[in-house]
């Protein structure tokens, strides 16, 4: 055998262990955290239409925070909600799959969900606030918000200042946008993790009022073991919207795509579809 083919046969061996290794290390994924399905880490990124870069190949990867209904909630082994089919919209034009990881909140609005490779986008009924645009990049806003006092009938509460001079027990979810207005009226709340663990806390007589998102106060109150001994007794208009949330410094064609989707949603007539889907009345009308 001449010099020739012996550096022949080394020269494709050594190239043979550079894609096997390549390879290797392309199936090796991060820890995706407490998911509906197998989610990756940012070292995996993939491409997807528009050359986004995504977490898992073929998925728009979104972390939320179950459940929140009607935004996203369990039904049976599906997520579904107002969220998901929104985010929907954004995967589609993207020719992905969405992909939900159910994560804490705190973590979601803190930014490090989609700093560290969590998932690509955050769609958890999420106020857009000066405060979290620090850490996270927001879509432009996709829902109207504003909050609602929940409580027992025949509290004699109708606002928050009734909660205050009746000397009531309040309730509110912890890291949330309803918290930190009553905080700011001078009131201090007793927190719950999570919204079902808030409302146990009023039906269990730990609290005698709590604050929530009035889309999550209606669809309570559709149930009706719990329309039957609780009440709304007040909106408060807060002026909140809600957006997607990305990484800092995001992917600009990612974030584009999530604004095109939700305007051409708007200007289509889908959004009204969906809104009334899972609200059962037409946007402005909730209040």
């Amino acid at each position: 055998m001449g010099l020739s083919s012996v550096l022949r046969r080394r020269t494709l061996a050594v190239g043979a262990m550079v894609v096997a290794g390549a390879l290797g290390l392309s199936a090796c994924g991060g820890d995706g955290g407490d998911t509906t399905a197998s989610s990756g880490s940012a070292s995996s990124n993939a491409s997807a239409a528009g050359g986004v870069k995504v977490v898992n190949p073929g998925k728009l990867t979104v972390c939320t925070n179950l459940p929140y209904e009607p935004f996203q909630f369990k039904q049976g082994d599906k997520t579904v909600g107002f969220d998901v089919d929104i985010m929907d919209l954004a995967a589609k034009k993207l020719g992905l799959t969405q992909e939900i990881v159910d994560i804490d909140f705190a973590v979601i609005k803190s930014g490090a969900a989609m700093a560290t490779g969590k998932c690509d986008a955050a769609a958890a009924g999420m106020t857009i606030t000066p405060e979290r645009k620090a850490n996270i990049d927001f879509s432009d806003p996709y829902f109207d918000a504003t909050q609602a006092l929940l409580a027992k009938k025949g509290s004699g509460a109708a606002s928050l200042d009734d909660v205050k001079s009746k000397n009531l027990r309040l309730g509110a979810q912890a890291s949330t946008t309803g918290l930190d207005y009553v905080k700011k009226q001078g009131l201090n709340p007793k927190e719950f993790a999570d919204s079902p663990k808030e409302l146990l806390g009023l039906q269990s007589g730990q609290v005698d009022v709590i604050v929530q998102d009035l889309p999550v106060v209606l669809t309570w109150l559709k149930k009706p073991e719990i329309a039957d001994k609780f009440e709304m007794v007040a909106s408060l208009d807060t002026g909140e919207q809600y957006g997607i949330g990305l990484k800092k410094n995001a992917d600009p064609v990612l974030l584009k795509t999530i604004n095109e989707s939700i305007a051409a949603a708007k200007s289509d007539g889908t959004y009204d579809e969906i809104f009334m889907k899972w609200f059962g009345k037409k946007p402005g009308e909730l209040g």
